[in-house]
């Protein structure tokens, strides 16, 4: 009999906690905050209702660091060579001569790149940079020669060694293999001809 009284004190201890979460959660839910819809986005006149990268509003692009500082500088100089890489590659397979949205796609991220950064503090310091050296996008060269530039700025500041610029297409390759591919489909079309005559 006493085992069926723990039992039951048991069960309704339990309901009545359960009881209790529930309906304190339930009261809480209605003081959550509701979702900002002005997000600062124009809708684009597309089918899919995609905000237009153009429609984006300044304090998107240009807004403070979301980060904060980051304290560890083994991963902070991880961090660095790693996205230097990211960014000097993507500058690197831009296209030779972009159209207006690749150019306008390009200057979007690297404004986001410079609010977004894992490292507040080098997010700030990359964004006084595009303050005095705005991104060049008008092509391959402007891109990979401004980031360049750009890179040699922080190098500069942190008394590290500055990059030989002519040499950033051999420096970053991603080994994507496109200029290969196609001079190997040159090539094998010139060794068909080569072997019919």
């Amino acid at each position: 009999m006493a085992r069926h009284i723990t039992i039951l004190i048991t069960i309704v201890v339990a309901s009545f906690l359960l009881l209790s979460f529930t309906t304190s959660n339930l009261g809480s839910i209605s003081s959550v905050p509701k979702p900002v819809h002005d997000t600062g986005l124009a809708k684009d006149s597309t089918s899919d209702g995609d905000a237009s990268f153009a429609a984006l509003s300044s304090n998107i692009l240009e807004g403070e660091s979301i980060a904060p500082k980051l304290e560890n500088a083994t991963i902070k100089a991880e961090l660095g060579r790693a996205s230097w890489k990211l960014f000097h590659t993507m500058m690197a397979r831009f296209p030779e001569k972009p159209t207006e949205e690749d150019s306008l796609a390009l200057k979007t991220y690297i404004k986001l790149f410079a609010r977004l950064y894992p490292c507040g503090d080098c997010a700030s310091h990359f964004r006084q940079l595009l303050k005095k050296f705005p991104p060049q996008i008008s092509s391959r060269n402007a891109a990979a020669g401004w980031a360049c530039h750009v890179h040699n700025q922080v190098n500069e500041r942190l008394k590290k060694p500055l990059f030989d610029c002519n040499n950033i297409g051999d420096f970053y390759d991603c080994g994507c293999g496109d200029e290969k591919k196609v001079a190997g489909e040159a090539g094998a079309e010139q060794s068909e001809l080569t072997t019919k005559d």
